[in-house]
């Protein structure tokens, strides 16, 4: 225990720097691949069969690709210089569209039929009953899988340390290699990846609670 606790009094520096990386490249990832994946699963609810074929199979793409295989393909294959950072972030905001897509297309279809019917009845158009009563309430209905997609998000920042993104697992494995403390080091890292993981778990019961039983 001694070994690990010199270890992080002489690196914690570099491995919060590490954790606030992977923190940062989360939030990017759930910022750019949340709308993405609302209008994947607007698109999989239409109905246009030629539109809902056609983005349903890009769901499908996007869910059946590795998350690895698509920061590579970001990475290697885009023909414009990109930092690492934002190369992850498109990846991992692919992959996060592909996957909410299918948990929010959940939300909309769980919209009761009744509410879309009095938005009719009131001459809402369907665009704007899609836009102000199944959206809404569909989204409202999808938080609590997608609060707990988020930590899954978070947990697969460390796939980016192969493209030398210096996130957590990144720091962790640099460190490693020059002081041969691999032990050490990566029980420090998954430390650091369980107190963000349990918070946000913990946060993502209570906000479903609080969902499922509304203050009165």
């Amino acid at each position: 225990m001694s070994g690990i606790w010199n270890d992080w009094l002489t690196y914690h520096d570099r491995l919060l720097s590490g954790l606030w990386t992977s923190v940062r490249l989360t939030f990017m990832a759930l910022l750019l691949g949340l709308p993405a994946g609302l209008m994947l699963a607007v698109g999989a609810s239409s109905r246009h069969r030629i539109l809902r074929s056609g983005v349903i199979l890009l769901i499908e793409v996007g869910r059946g690709t590795p998350a690895l295989v698509v920061l590579q393909i970001v990475y290697n294959g885009i023909p414009v210089t990109l930092t690492a950072f934002i190369c992850a972030s498109i990846a991992l905001s692919l992959t996060t569209a592909a996957y909410t897509s299918e948990i929010l297309r959940g939300g909309i279809q769980a919209v009761p039929s009744g509410e879309i019917e009095a938005g009719h009845a009131l001459g809402m158009s369907r665009f704007h009953v899609l836009r102000d009563v199944v959206i809404p309430q569909g989204v409202r209905i999808a938080i609590p899988p997608l609060m707990s997609f988020c930590i899954l998000v978070f947990q697969a920042t460390s796939l980016a340390f192969i493209i030398a993104v210096p996130e957590l697992t990144s720091q962790a494995k640099s460190i490693a290699n020059n002081t041969f403390h691999y032990l050490n080091l990566f029980l420090i890292a998954g430390a650091l990846y369980a107190v963000i993981t349990i918070s946000a778990s913990v946060l993502t019961e209570r906000v479903e609670k609080a969902l499922h039983h509304p203050a009165r």
